[in-house]
Parts: C-alpha cells; structure tokens; sequence
C-alpha cells in the first residue's frame, strides 16, 4: 500500500472527528469506528464526542521502528 500523507492537510489542532480521518485515510467511518473500539486509535472524550487524538497518533507513529 503506497499511501502518502500530504502533510498540509493535517489540521493544527491536535484532534479530528472519525469522519474528517476516514476521509483523510481513505476508510470508512465504520472502520474508524472499529479501530477505535478495537483501541487502535487513541481518543479523547471532550463532552458527548470521541475524538481522535492526533497528537498520541503522531507520537506512536513516530516512536514505530520501521522495517523496510
């Protein structure tokens, strides 16, 4: 999968609606749905909304040994 991330579409703020990164990551909303209850994806609870924190998504990503 050769999927890359134009780094201007990231948003300033440090987290996202499921549907705003399905459509930026190319899923469904139900498979963000699912990996968050799967707790792949960390959010946070800010009053009724379950968002996805980017900012813990950065720094797993970031701390990921990568094998090529």
């Amino acid at each position: 999968m050769d999927t890359q991330v134009d780094a201007s579409q990231l948003p300033s703020v440090p987290v996202m609606s499921r549907k705003k990164f399905a459509d930026l990551v190319g899923v469904t909303e139900d498979t963000v749905t699912g990996w968050i209850n799967r707790g792949y994806l960390p959010v946070v609870d800010i009053g009724k909304y379950r968002l996805i924190n980017l900012a813990l998504v950065n720094k797993i990503a970031l701390e990921q040994e990568f094998k090529l």
